[in-house]
């Protein structure tokens, strides 16, 4: 039996998990949680969170085998390994949904397409430019200016019915143009709807640059629950003509911790019987 923690630190979100993993290779994990930054010391907000984990799981530290991070927590004093994100989201992915060929994290500052393959290994990535517009930051900014909820914008957007789409892809401008769209009088549903249709435009996009992917685009990160942003990727994806179907997970914000756990659960197997091996020699 293996045990691991993932950490995911992230601009807007500290996400653990802690796993257990067989001896049959089968995984599941014991303890998920999220704590948002909001101007906190995301390194101390970690550690907390990590212990905070461990005393919900019922665990010491020594108890663990592996503790690997990923996204910004690679400094993190009690972290056993680091890994890159593409590849704990794509590991992430396919645990969440084993149909899942391609992964699509849309994160606070920016968004990266990734595609796979059934073991979770890399086969291409794209990342956004951080100043674009299709990020959690912009959205979250919109949101606060026009006195909505983060919780109530997808639903908010789907009631949309004559969306007018921002023309900046820098997030200033993008504002810039939400400003005078208020002072026009469209209604914040069709500004959210409009929000959401340019992001996936930007979005269906990136996703057609990583290739052909055979399954699903699973989408992770924290804008992964903003069904306004499903809905218009979706839609998106129909107007580029791509036919990998896109959808989301309930635990898609866990993706890069999930794969973060996994991943360390592979090393460490691979550590252990390494070790075993140069004994026996």
């Amino acid at each position: 039996m293996i045990r691991t923690a993932g950490v995911d630190v992230g601009t807007g979100a500290i996400k653990t998990v802690i796993f257990e993993t067989g001896d049959d290779g089968k995984a599941h994990w014991l303890v998920k949680r999220v704590n948002r930054v909001r101007q906190r010391d995301p390194f101390q907000l970690a550690t907390e969170a990590y212990h905070a984990a461990l005393e919900e799981s019922g665990m010491r530290p020594g108890d663990l085998d592996y503790v690997a991070t990923t996204g910004e927590g690679e400094s993190l004093p009690f972290h056993t390994g680091h890994f890159y994100s593409m590849t704990t989201h794509a590991r992430g992915a396919i645990f969440l949904d084993p149909e899942a060929r391609g992964a699509l994290d849309v994160g606070a500052l920016h968004g990266r397409a990734i595609r796979m393959d059934a073991r979770g290994k890399v086969l291409s990535y794209k990342m956004t430019s951080q100043c674009a517009s299709g990020s959690g930051q912009f959205l979250e900014n919109i949101s606060r200016y026009l006195g909505i909820a983060q919780d109530e914008i997808g639903a908010l957007s789907k009631q949309g019915d004559s969306p007018e789409k921002v023309s900046g892809i820098c997030a200033v401008l993008a504002e810039t143009d939400v400003i005078n769209m208020v002072s026009r009088g469209i209604s914040a549903a069709n500004i959210l709807r409009g929000i959401h249709s340019s992001m996936a435009d930007r979005l269906a996009k990136l996703v057609k640059t990583i290739g052909t992917v055979d399954g699903v685009v699973l989408m992770t990160g924290g804008l992964a629950h903003d069904e306004g942003l499903v809905a218009a990727m979706q839609d998106a994806m129909r107007q580029e003509k791509v036919q990998w179907p896109v959808r989301n997970h309930p635990d898609s914000l866990y993706a890069g911790a999930i794969g973060a756990a996994l991943w360390g659960a592979f090393r460490h197997a691979r550590m252990t019987q390494f070790d075993g091996l140069q004994q026996a020699a």
